[in-house]
C-alpha cells in the first residue's frame, strides 16, 4: 500500500530553495553521461519581466543530447514526486554564454521549456531567483570575510529521486566575498563541492534582515595532485569518474552573482536588439 502524499507548502525561503533548481542530465560526446545543476532567475527589463535558467558553460559544452528535470505543479503548489523532463535537442547550442570566455556561464530562456510541457499537459513548478535578489559589489562590501553560505544541487548525482529535490548543503566562505580572488570575479568557499554541483546557486544571509541573497554560482572545486601542487579545476559533471591521482579538498570556486546579470543583459542586447 502507498503511504498518502501530505501537502508540500512552499511558504519558507528554506523551502523554496528546493525549487530555485533544475536537475540537468546529459550525454557526453565521446560516451559517458553527466549530471549537474541549473536554476531559474526572472529579470525585469524594458519589455517586460523573463524568466532563464542558469548553469556553467562548461556543463553545456560537448554535449551530444541533454535534458532539464523539472517538478511537476498542482494547484499552485509542487507536486512531489511527479516530474517532467524537457529532452533538448542540440544541447551544446541551444545555450547562450558570457560573452567573457573565462566566466563559467550560460543562459537560455524558460518560456519554450515551459511551452513544450504544456504541449504534453505538464505543469511545471519553479520559484525563479528575482534579479533584485542578485548580490551587487555594495551588498558583497557589507559581507564579513567569514560568513555562512547555503547552496542547492545533486552533488555526485544524488538527489531524493523519489520526491524529486535535490540537496541543501551549507559552508562558509574561504575568501572574503568583496574580494575578486586571483583579480577575477569569483570568491571561494570552504564545503564539500562535488561532481553533479556544478551550477549550484550558492546563497548568503545579509546582516541587515534582508533575507537570502544570491552571491554567486558553484564552478569550479580545487584539486591536490600526485604533485602535491593545488588547482582549480571544473567541478566535474560526469557520472562515471576516472582516478586521476587528484582529490578535492573541499574548496569551491564561486563566479559572483554580477557575472549573471552580465550575461543576462548581454543575452536580451543579442537577441531582442
Amino acid at each position: 500500500m502507498t503511504a498518502e502524499r501530505l501537502p508540500f507548502s512552499v511558504d519558507t525561503p528554506a523551502k523554496r530553495l528546493l525549487f530555485h533548481t533544475v536537475r540537468v542530465q546529459t550525454e557526453l560526446v565521446g560516451g559517458g553521461s553527466g549530471t549537474g545543476t541549473a536554476f531559474v532567475v526572472e529579470h525585469v527589463h524594458a519589455r517586460g519581466r523573463t524568466a532563464f535558467v542558469v548553469t556553467n558553460r562548461h556543463l553545456v559544452d560537448d554535449v551530444v543530447h541533454g535534458s532539464l528535470v523539472f517538478t511537476c505543479a498542482q494547484d499552485g503548489q509542487p507536486r512531489l514526486g511527479s516530474r517532467f523532463e524537457v529532452r533538448i535537442d542540440e544541447f551544446g547550442e541551444a545555450w547562450h554564454r558570457h560573452p567573457d570566455p573565462t566566466i563559467d556561464l550560460a543562459v537560455l530562456p524558460l518560456a519554450p521549456l515551459l511551452q513544450a510541457a504544456a504541449a504534453q499537459g505538464a505543469a511545471l513548478y519553479v520559484q525563479p531567483i528575482a534579479t533584485e535578489r542578485l548580490a551587487d559589489a555594495e551588498r558583497l562590501a557589507a559581507l564579513d570575510a567569514l560568513e555562512e553560505v547555503w547552496f542547492v544541487g545533486y552533488p555526485s548525482g544524488v538527489w531524493d529521486q523519489v520526491n524529486a529535490l535535490p540537496i541543501l548543503r551549507r559552508g562558509t566562505t574561504a575568501t572574503p566575498p568583496a574580494v575578486d580572488f586571483e583579480g577575477a570575479p569569483q570568491f571561494l568557499i570552504d564545503a564539500a563541492v562535488y561532481p553533479g554541483s556544478s551550477g549550484s546557486p550558492v546563497f548568503v544571509r545579509a546582516a541587515d534582515g534582508s533575507g537570502l541573497w544570491l552571491a554567486g554560482v558553484v564552478a569550479a572545486v580545487f584539486f591536490r595532485e600526485e604533485s602535491l601542487r593545488l588547482t582549480p579545476q571544473p567541478v566535474p559533471a560526469s557520472t562515471a569518474l576516472e582516478a586521476v591521482g587528484a582529490e578535492m579538498i573541499d574548496l569551491g570556486l564561486v563566479v559572483k552573482a554580477q557575472a549573471v546579470r552580465e550575461l543576462l543583459h548581454d543575452y536580451l542586447r543579442h537577441w531582442q536588439g
